[in-house]
């Protein structure tokens, strides 16, 4: 019987990953089920809270300055999340670092610039650019207590070329990431839905 495969996507900016997955997943089917895309964002002022709308989806706000800490803030998370049953979390430039609340009981992956265990943590892209190596690139990983640190999923490559400005590698960088991470959540829904 055909149900709905809901699909939680953390962001806190722009939301150019979360349009890139609304465009490709949702509505689509995987199996039997319809995809669902909910955003969940921690900033009420997100650039991705307008794309989602176009789409003609609502996102839901846990604005993390509303809470007294690191660990409070998560609780709230857990249970926005859970509310939805999703079948996957995907934190897709979700700008928080996370405590054992959320990862004890969130099965999530990440979108990180970088192939890890390159460049953890933030300003990524710039560390790769400026590392001296000839190519950079996008890894989708689980998501553990260890930041950057889960076992990697995906990774693909982008040269870095001797003309390449930051910027021009940051925009290959980040058309990398919109087709890799769809492409991941794909193979894992499927595989989710294999049993």
């Amino acid at each position: 019987m055909a149900g709905v495969t809901k699909v939680v996507v953390l962001f806190s900016g722009k939301g150019s990953n979360l349009e890139a997955l609304i465009e490709r997943l949702h509505g689509k089917r995987v199996g039997e089920d319809e995809i669902r895309i909910v955003p969940i964002t921690n900033r009420p002022d997100a650039g991705g809270i307008e794309r989602a709308r176009r789409h003609g989806i609502e996102s839901v706000v846990v604005d993390h300055t509303l809470f007294e800490s690191r660990e409070a803030f998560d609780a709230a998370l857990v249970q926005a999340i859970e509310r939805h049953d999703p079948a996957l979390v995907v934190m897709a430039g979700f700008m928080r670092i996370l405590t054992p609340v959320f990862t004890s009981r969130i099965d999530a992956i990440n979108l990180h610039p970088s192939l890890l265990p390159l460049f953890k943590g933030a300003d990524a892209i710039r560390k790769s650019f400026e590392s001296g190596m000839k190519v950079g690139g996008v890894t989708v990983h689980r998501v553990t207590r260890e930041l950057d640190s889960g076992e990697i999923l995906a990774q693909a490559c982008v040269p870095i070329d001797a003309n390449d400005t930051l910027e021009s590698f940051t925009k290959r960088v980040q058309a990398l990431e919109h087709r890799l991470l769809p492409e991941t959540v794909v193979a894992l829904l499927k595989e989710r839905a294999a049993g």
